[in-house]
């Protein structure tokens, strides 16, 4: 891992207002010593990867509390694909029925939080991830 901060975008794909889970995370990962950037509500899956692209981004944080998940979550992974930046890795957070957990991951989410997360376990596991020697 390089001398350097790891660099987390937070973003709230698609039309969910909900976002005081993404700002609570948000402030958390700061506080333990990453670089944040959060842009906000209603992004959509183009915007989230081109500004991880732009800020160099170690880690793309999603929150979802919406239903739409295997739709945004998906696409920012294609997204990532298509523009030879997989090494940016995706994780997730929100209202994530079981049942897609599964499939997000087998897609290529790297970690997966419910709500009432422990932010230290967040920061432990994005940590670990971003430690972790590509493949």
């Amino acid at each position: 891992m390089p001398d350097r901060k790891i660099r987390v975008i937070i973003a709230k794909p698609g039309l969910d207002g909900h976002d005081r889970g993404a700002k609570v995370v948000a402030r958390a990962l700061r506080d333990g010593g990453m670089e944040v950037i959060y842009l906000g509500l209603q992004q959509t899956p183009a915007d989230i990867v081109n500004a991880a692209i732009q800020e160099d981004a170690d880690v793309i944080g999603l929150s979802s509390l919406a239903g739409a998940h295997m739709t945004h979550f998906k696409r920012v992974l294609q997204l990532l694909k298509d523009n030879d930046a997989e090494d940016i890795l995706t994780v997730g957070g929100g209202i994530i029925p079981e049942e897609d957990k599964k499939a997000l991951l087998d897609m290529g989410v790297a970690a997966l939080f419910d709500p009432g997360a422990h932010t230290d376990e967040i920061i432990r596991t994005i940590e670990q991830l971003v430690k972790q020697p590509v493949v």
